[in-house]
């Protein structure tokens, strides 16, 4: 195991103190519990938006925390799920009377943790809601999307859901639009290598160097299906084919994407993804507005990458591309 770090144990504490050292101006942490990010400067009369997960995703999870972006953030250990005690700080860190919004990944624990963390919140008199992203084409089919994984596509639900809470808008009315939000994003992974964890010191899972795996989970959760290397627009063909089948684009549809790296693979790598995926839209006749492309959501070092569509309507688009302040966003 390679990696600029120090105490492995202290992996997590670290890499928030250096996040927050850094962007000072953005984010601060709770002054109850260590593993809660929130920003910088509270806001007032908002609807708070939260959410939380494990370590190892940067800028997923905790670099969300912004202006038109996420109020509070919950952190666990690398890969695992922040407590309830830490959920609950969140909520309440994020709440200014108008009740907190709480965006979760679909992961078991994650999901467990913040149900009883609403709960606790409610008996102090904190209305919430909750949204579970599962966007994720590969960890189940369309019949039971709600067993899908939480990944990539929960960035344009926290934007989205964030920035119309700028606006004052009820607890309702943010969750009805970051719903929707959810309802129109998938997501489709490959990767090619994988990661380490600090503490563990092995990699998560093995694969041939002339092999990928298809829809491969950002915690090593098996994919699709395991297939040798191939040149990238034919890759490119056969991840465009199934989100498109799956989401039931078509012609005159206007949509966003997000070409994800999983933490090693190059913009460059990246650029040459974002170009075939776009032409196969302009030849389908499916308008994309932006493509957005560099590291949003990450699984440590590992190598691969995801792309992410979201099928927009005016109001959509309006508060996907309503300005903000987060160091890794760019509207």
């Amino acid at each position: 195991m390679k990696k600029i770090i120090n105490n492995p144990s202290d992996f997590v504490k670290e890499s928030i103190e250096g996040l927050i050292k850094s962007h000072p101006d953005v984010y601060a942490i709770s002054k109850d519990n260590d593993r809660v990010i929130i920003k910088a400067k509270k806001s007032v009369n908002k609807v708070g938006i939260v959410t939380g997960g494990g370590s190892g995703h940067l800028p997923v999870f905790t670099g969300y925390v912004g202006k038109g972006f996420l109020d509070a953030c919950a952190i666990g250990s690398v890969f695992a799920s922040p407590s309830v005690d830490q959920m609950l700080s969140a909520i309440k860190n994020a709440d200014n009377g108008n009740g907190v919004l709480c965006i979760i990944g679909n992961y078991g624990g994650d999901v467990m943790n913040f149900e009883m963390a609403c709960e606790m919140a409610e008996a102090d008199g904190i209305k919430t809601k909750k949204i579970i992203v599962a966007d994720d084409i590969a960890s189940a089919s369309a019949s039971e999307k709600a067993k899908r994984r939480g990944i990539a596509g929960m960035i344009f639900v926290f934007k989205i859901a964030g920035s119309f809470s700028e606006t004052g808008a009820s607890l309702e009315e943010v969750y009805n639009l970051a719903n929707e939000a959810n309802g129109n994003i998938r997501t489709l992974g490959v990767a090619l290598s994988p990661c380490i964890l600090p503490e563990a010191g092995k990699p998560t899972f093995e694969i041939k160097d002339d092999e990928i795996e298809i829809g491969m989970g950002i915690h090593g959760e098996p994919g699709i299906k395991r297939e040798k290397l191939k040149p990238a627009d034919d890759l490119v063909d056969d991840l465009y084919k199934i989100i498109i089948e799956d989401s039931k684009l078509k012609s005159n549809d206007i949509i966003s994407i997000m070409i994800n790296s999983l933490g090693a693979t190059p913009l460059e790598e990246l650029y040459i993804v974002s170009k075939k995926f776009n032409e196969n839209l302009v030849n389908s006749k499916i308008i994309n507005i932006k493509t957005y492309v560099g590291r949003y959501a990450t699984s440590m070092e590992m190598a691969g990458m995801s792309i992410t569509t979201i099928k927009l309507n005016k109001n959509l688009e309006k508060y996907l591309f309503a300005a903000s302040v987060c160091p890794f966003w760019n509207n």
